[in-house]
């Protein structure tokens, strides 16, 4: 089964890709609708060495709806998804949120 998930970030990069799921991962343009990108530092050490950097950013509810997180809808298989669950720093929480 196929699942889909909006990434914005570091999960869009060809070597994140290759460390974290083995593979290239397919994925479409889209948004986000009604968040903001903030920075935030994470802590986990092996997500600092797969990316390379300290400040990530995540999402954050806006208080305009017009706001808007460009990134891309990823396939991946549920495997896939585990994987991009563990590399995730404790400040990432998974969401359901309306894309464009």
């Amino acid at each position: 089964m196929m699942e889909y998930l909006f990434s914005y970030g570091t999960l869009r990069e060809a070597k994140v890709q290759q460390a974290v799921f083995g593979h290239p991962v397919p994925g479409t343009p889209d948004a986000v609708v009604g968040f903001r990108l903030v920075e935030v530092a994470i802590t986990d050490p092996r997500a600092i060495a797969i990316s390379g950097r300290a400040i990530h950013t995540i999402i954050d509810p806006s208080p305009d709806d017009v706001d808007q997180v460009e990134g891309q809808v990823l396939s991946l298989s549920e495997a896939d998804l585990a994987a991009a669950d563990a590399y995730e720093d404790a400040a990432y929480q998974r969401v359901q949120a309306r894309l464009r």
